[in-house]
């Protein structure tokens, strides 16, 4: 069969090898909080004993990083007056920070296929099915807000494409060690960043039609950003992922797996971009009208649901106030 693709010049492999290292080093700076040990107690915690009490530790956890990192409750406060108009008071940053615990407690049981502790709710999945029965595989543009696991833990339940996630390596490396720590079979769906190899596997994923996710609300220091305003404040947001699914020629749909609290996630899909017959010459301007696009479909998302939003930094200061500040674990 002929490959959709063009044939993959010296230029060419230059320009997505340009866009895909999107300063891995940098990126790598930024340390993600992870105990291998204290991952693989909780998940023992969580399995044998059930959620409920699975869930009493986690209040106690949540009340420990309210009180005791005073950077996150900074950023918490900051989000939440501007999301809320109102100052945010301890119960509100109780909530969110318990919410967050909340979702990554949940990965233990979703990476474990436990699909009958939770009400899942899908919409748009429509959406999804038409975007995928064209054949080139899709590009899942989320954020750091509620599951990103939710999805993956779906298309699992009901055989559907499996949904890699596209990272850079010290992060991937970071999260494998993770997610080996929870259920180890869980760890072949990150593709890393930053080689042109990781490229082609990329494109060989979609090719076979696959999906593949990216988290694209944290710029990074070299990225190519657009200022966009976000609940009135102006903040960074990089190009780099929609601008690898335009070199692609790729679509780009929404995903959100909202947490409404309980066991209850609600998983919506919107269209976003289709990159497909983009003409080169048009790809700058359809790359920053679909990231504005973005930027105010997570606030209305935000808005919905303002404790699911899990960036613990001085997002509007872009990528500095995150290699200062807490990050998630």
């Amino acid at each position: 069969m002929t490959s959709p693709f063009p044939a993959q010049t010296p230029e060419r492999s230059a320009e997505i090898a340009a866009t895909a290292s999107l300063s891995a080093a940098e990126w790598a700076q930024t340390e993600e909080r992870s105990n291998h040990h204290i991952l693989r107690v909780m998940t023992w915690i969580s399995l044998r004993l059930g959620r409920r009490i699975g869930r009493v530790v986690l209040a106690g956890i949540a009340v420990y990083f309210v009180l005791f990192a005073p950077g996150a409750r900074r950023a918490s406060r900051q989000y939440l007056k501007r999301v809320l108009g109102r100052d945010a008071n301890w119960a509100d940053g109780y909530r969110h920070v318990f919410s967050f615990a909340s979702t990554i407690h949940d990965r233990v049981y979703l990476l474990n296929d436990r699909w009958d502790l939770f009400d899942l709710r899908v919409q748009g999945a429509d959406v999804l099915d038409a975007v995928l029965a064209q054949g080139r595989g899709a590009f899942l543009m989320g954020a750091h807000f509620g599951s990103f696991e939710v999805l993956r833990a779906l298309a699992r339940r009901d055989a559907a494409p499996r949904v890699s996630l596209l990272m850079y390596p010290d992060n991937a490396r970071k999260i494998n060690d993770a997610l080996h720590a929870i259920n180890p079979a869980a760890a072949q769906d990150i593709i890393p960043l930053g080689r042109l190899d990781s490229m082609l596997r990329l494109q060989d994923r979609l090719d076979a039609g696959g999906v593949v996710g990216f988290l694209a609300d944290r710029s990074l220091h070299d990225d190519s950003t657009a200022t966009l305003p976000f609940f009135g404040q102006p903040a960074p947001w990089p190009r780099g992922p929609l601008r690898i699914a335009a070199l692609l020629k790729r679509p780009v749909v929404l995903m959100f797996g909202i947490y409404r609290g309980g066991n209850r996630y609600d998983v919506h899909f919107e269209r976003l971009a289709d990159f497909t017959s983009l003409p080169r010459s048009q790809r700058a301007v359809a790359i920053d009208i679909a990231l504005e696009s973005y930027v105010q479909r997570l606030e209305m998302r935000c808005t919905d649901a303002p404790y699911n939003w899990f960036n613990f930094y001085d997002f509007w200061k872009g990528p500095e106030a995150e290699a200062a500040g807490p990050t998630e674990p």
